[in-house]
């Protein structure tokens, strides 16, 4: 998420809504007619189980979504298994969940975990193994850090009873999860990390992988880069473990009128001109995938952890970022996860005003986004209609 924001309830209030190296062979993938054919990520014949360490060094090409289901305790429902079918139908293999502790943790105790609750995300887990999408687990707010409004009473950064609590919440999932293959599952420690230096970012994540690690070794783990995500850590390069971005830029175009930005900008276009800057894809790769393949080049894998744009940017403006960047992605060799799959940045029920909608079991569609997306991700699995 990027400054001051977090996409569909991302700095709302919270009554308001408020996630060593395995080969893959590229293989054209038909999708349902050829305006739909793309190419798709498969692992190499003869391929064994990679740890989390492996794979961490360079991320398979998932691609997918953001499901909210826990991202806001005043929200806290059970997930969809219908969302992990259509997604398998459409042929994506990626959910990132971007959870509220507090949906799980008991009020009155913070080392207290509420088995009904952690139930539910187990069933996701399982939808995950059923439909064969890979799981991210993520705490979009954890013991002391939030992007979210209210902040966290705790400091993740400089209270030692947050980083404890924190600990304490990831080596639960991993005691919890341990023997699950981390092509299935992997740990997304906290959503963008912003205003901390880097080196108390990693002496954080240092601390909280260790705690994971002593419960199961294997897991995959993946680091949000600092600064909403914008910024990769090179401090964290030798712990073998992932980096996720962002894509939420230019900020004026993803986020235009929404409420919680705070930008009072002109209706945006695509290439967007800002003064005597044009914002291109040009300005995109030097800013925003160049830093990123520099990590990358040190052995990190790299996964776009959010990405998408809100519903009052004009569609047609969209769609054409959407395509520049979905193409620089996939130069770079990169996954990614929409924010989000049903909601005001996703494919499904984003009410926007500029899209003639199909329905969808009960849902607005939009099929022009879809299927732009499945363009670049293959569409491997049976069509979903």
């Amino acid at each position: 998420m990027a400054p001051t924001a977090c996409a569909e309830g991302r700095g709302l209030d919270e009554g308001d809504l408020c996630m060593k190296r395995r080969n893959f062979l590229k293989t054209a993938a038909g999708a349902a007619g050829a305006a739909l054919a793309g190419e798709h990520d498969r692992p190499a014949l003869g391929a064994g189980p990679k740890s989390g360490r492996q794979l961490a060094g360079k991320l398979p090409r998932w691609r997918g979504f953001n499901l909210q289901e826990k991202f806001n305790a005043g929200r806290n429902r059970p997930f969809a298994e219908s969302d992990f079918a259509w997604m398998h139908g459409w042929g994506f293999d990626f959910v990132r969940l971007p959870m509220d502790y507090r949906c799980w943790t008991d009020k009155n105790d913070p080392y207290t975990f509420q088995e009904k609750v952690l139930k539910e995300i187990d069933g996701a887990v399982e939808f995950g193994k059923k439909f064969g999408i890979h799981v991210s687990l993520n705490l979009h707010r954890a013991p002391g850090y939030t992007v979210a409004r209210p902040p966290e009473k705790l400091n993740l950064w400089q209270d030692e009873e947050a980083r404890k609590q924190f600990d304490a919440q990831w080596a639960m999932f991993a005691k919890r999860y341990k023997g699950i293959p981390s092509e299935r599952l992997s740990f997304d420690l906290v959503n963008e990390p912003a205003k901390v230096p880097n080196e108390v970012y990693a002496k954080v994540a240092r601390r909280v992988v260790a705690a994971i690690r002593n419960q199961d070794p294997d897991r995959l783990i993946i680091s949000d880069g600092n600064q909403w995500g914008n910024v990769p850590v090179m401090e964290l390069a030798d712990l073998s473990i992932a980096q996720s971005t962002r894509g939420y830029q230019p900020f004026q175009l993803t986020h235009y009128k929404a409420s919680w930005a705070g930008g009072n900008w002109a209706e945006p276009t695509w290439p967007l001109k800002r003064g005597s800057e044009v914002q291109d894809t040009a300005w995109l790769r030097k800013k925003y995938i160049e830093p990123w393949k520099r990590l990358e080049a040190v052995g990190v894998g790299v996964h776009v952890g959010e990405w998408g744009a809100y519903n009052r940017t004009p569609h047609d403006v969209v769609l054409r970022w959407m395509r520049d960047v979905l193409t620089l992605w996939r130069e770079a060799g990169w996954g990614w996860a929409v924010w989000n799959f049903r909601g005001s940045f996703g494919p499904l029920d984003s009410k926007r005003a500029d899209v003639q909608y199909e329905d969808f079991h009960g849902h607005a569609l939009d099929r022009k986004m879809l299927d732009l997306l499945r363009r670049f991700q293959g569409g491997g699995g049976p069509a979903v209609r």
